[in-house]
C-alpha cells in the first residue's frame, strides 16, 4: 500500500517580471482543481500576517478559490482539522517553523496530508517545512524553533531559490553548492533537491514530477550533483530513507 499525499512544492512565489504566484497559477489550478473550494492559508513566515493574508486571498480568489487565513481564527488546530487544502507561504523559515510548533500544528498537518489526503501547497519557506528538516533553508535563524525537524511530508530536503555558481562573480563567499555539500559532510543527511526559481515539485501519492520552467539539481551525500529538467520523474526520491 503506497503513501497517500498530494503536494505542490514551489521554489518561489514571485518570478522576475511577474506577479505573486503568477508563474505557477496554472499548476495551482490543476493541482486543486474542482475538488477544493477554499484553501487554508498559513502566513506565519512573515511578520505582517494581515497584509500577507490579503495578498494571498486576492490571488486565490482570482483563481476561483476562497481563502481563510489561520491567523484569523481562535483555534488553529481546529482550522487545520476542518480544512479542505493547506497553503503555507514563504518568508522566514525559522519564524514559520517556530509558529507551527507553538500552535501545535506539526502533527495535525501531517495527519491531514497522510491520513485524509488533503492537498498541501508550499512556496519557499512553506516548501522547506514540508521536508525532513529546515537545515537546508537559505534563511537566517531570527527565532529559535524547538527543533529543526519539519513536517516530513517527503523523505528528503529541498533548497528553494537555488542559485548556480557564477564563474564571473568576484564574490569570494561560499556558493549554494558548497553549502549543501557541507551539509552532506554530516552523517545520515538525506538527499537535497535544489529547486531553481521557476521550478516546483508535484507529488501525487508515490509519484513525483519536476514541473515548471526551470530545472533542478539533486545533491546526494558523497556524489556529484545531478541535473534534472522539467518533466523529470523523481519518484525514486520518495523511497529514500
Amino acid at each position: 500500500m503506497g503513501v497517500k499525499r498530494q503536494l505542490l512544492l514551489v521554489s518561489n512565489s514571485t518570478l522576475y517580471e511577474g506577479g505573486y504566484l503568477e508563474h505557477c497559477q496554472e499548476q495551482i489550478q490543476t493541482f486543486f482543481g474542482q475538488r477544493v473550494k477554499k484553501v487554508l492559508f498559513v502566513p506565519y513566515a512573515l511578520h505582517d500576517r494581515d497584509a500577507y493574508a490579503q495578498k494571498a486571498r486576492t490571488k486565490f480568489e482570482s483563481l476561483g478559490y476562497g481563502l481563510d487565513s489561520i491567523h484569523e481564527v481562535s483555534d488553529p488546530v481546529e482550522a487545520v482539522r476542518r480544512s479542505e487544502a493547506i497553503f503555507i507561504g514563504g518568508g522566514n523559515t525559522f519564524r514559520l517553523l517556530k509558529a507551527l510548533y507553538d500552535n501545535g500544528l506539526i502533527t495535525e498537518i501531517r495527519k491531514r496530508v497522510f491520513q485524509d489526503g488533503i492537498p498541501y501547497m508550499g512556496s519557499s519557506a512553506g516548501t522547506n517545512v514540508a521536508t525532513v528538516s529546515i537545515n537546508t533553508t537559505n534563511d537566517m535563524p531570527i527565532v529559535y524553533p524547538p527543533s529543526l525537524e519539519a513536517l516530513g511530508l517527503v523523505p528528503f530536503n529541498i533548497n528553494p531559490h537555488y542559485l548556480d555558481p557564477d564563474v564571473n562573480s568576484k564574490h569570494m563567499g561560499e556558493t549554494r553548492e558548497q553549502r549543501i555539500i557541507q551539509y552532506h559532510e554530516e552523517p545520515d543527511t538525506p538527499p537535497v533537491l535544489a529547486l531553481r526559481e521557476g521550478s516546483m515539485l508535484l507529488v501525487e501519492d508515490d509519484q513525483s514530477t519536476l514541473v515548471g520552467s526551470t530545472g533542478a539539481r539533486l545533491f546526494l551525500r558523497g556524489k556529484t550533483p545531478i541535473e534534472y529538467e522539467p518533466g523529470s520523474d523523481l519518484s525514486f526520491l520518495l523511497s529514500t530513507a
